[in-house]
């Protein structure tokens, strides 16, 4: 429920505690750092706010009234419980300070993320990291809402609402497995071709459908779905067992091109780039500044903002 007005204020009644442990108010205002005049404006008002005499001043000093010895009694527990507060809510503040709410996009999360949380890990081992994936829809709104310090999606364009910082640029390529006919084709993609073929696709929201929805839109086409499949995993392997083609990050697929579960197939005439960024809402802290700064090929960055 409020509190009843008016309040006193909690330094003066700190100042009064003193007074009954140290035996006067010059020693209490030695031991708060302050004048005497200080202190005996300060438990004048105090007196005025309670509308009580807490203090029998006099030449020979000063000493607690009756209700002044009760004032301190009932005010010692109110100042353990604020010292308690005090020290508790410093304890979250380091807290918060040493720990990360990461969240990234599925190919970030795959195949970046884990490299860049090995170099914070050796740089600073008691930082307690936490990573959520998801399309870049959902990791923008994790950190819009508040749910994640920071955040990695992937995308043509920035976020409207968020900071954000340029991390790297990836590439999409076609892909298919290697009994695909497409696989030992010697002509080049061209958009027509790829915009008339049923193609494996990530859900919408992905950053990899937006980039590749909108590289077919400047020529007026659309993107045909085969499959819609959840994760980048989950398309490789469907690709790779000649399910069909499918636009995947470069990153994502390096292992299975060099193996040679799937191949790359040319395409040209298609802005088939992304920018991946880091998102993040208010100022950064300092271990979520590193890892933007690891991220980002950086040394260390002061809080962003």
């Amino acid at each position: 429920m409020p509190l009843p007005e008016p309040v006193p204020e909690l330094t003066s009644l700190d100042l009064l505690v003193s007074v009954s442990e140290l035996g006067s108010i010059s020693a209490a205002a030695g031991a708060h750092g302050i004048t005497q005049p200080a202190a005996s404006m300060r438990l004048r008002k105090l007196e005025q706010v309670l509308g009580i005499h807490l203090l029998e001043r006099a030449t020979t000093g000063s000493r607690l009234t009756p209700a002044g010895e009760a004032t301190v009694e009932w005010a010692t527990p109110v100042l353990h419980a604020l010292e308690s507060l005090l020290v508790g809510t410093s304890a979250l503040h380091r807290s918060a300070r040493s720990s990360l709410r990461l969240a990234a996009s599925m190919t970030v999360a795959e195949y970046l993320v884990p490299s860049w949380l090995g170099k914070l890990a050796g740089e600073r081992g008691g930082a307690s990291v936490s990573l959520e994936m998801g399309n870049t829809a959902s990791v923008a709104g994790l950190v819009a809402d508040g749910r994640a310090d920071l955040g990695f999606i992937e995308g043509a364009r920035p976020p409207g609402r968020l900071s954000f910082r340029e991390v790297l640029e990836d590439e999409l390529v076609v892909v298919v497995g290697a009994s695909h006919p497409w696989a030992r084709r010697r002509r080049v993609l061209s958009p027509d071709e790829l915009a008339r073929t049923a193609l494996l696709l990530r859900e919408e929201g992905s950053g990899t459908r937006q980039v590749l929805a909108e590289a077919l839109a400047e020529h007026g086409l659309e993107v045909v779905s085969a499959m819609e499949l959840g994760s980048t995993t989950a398309i490789k392997a469907a690709a790779g067992a000649g399910a069909g083609p499918a636009v995947l990050s470069a990153l994502a697929v390096a292992d299975e091109r060099e193996s040679g579960a799937l191949v790359a197939v040319p395409c040209e005439g298609l802005r088939l780039h992304r920018v991946i960024r880091a998102v993040w809402s208010g100022r950064l802290g300092p271990v979520a500044a590193r890892l933007l700064a690891i991220s980002a090929g950086r040394h260390p960055v002061a809080g962003q903002g």
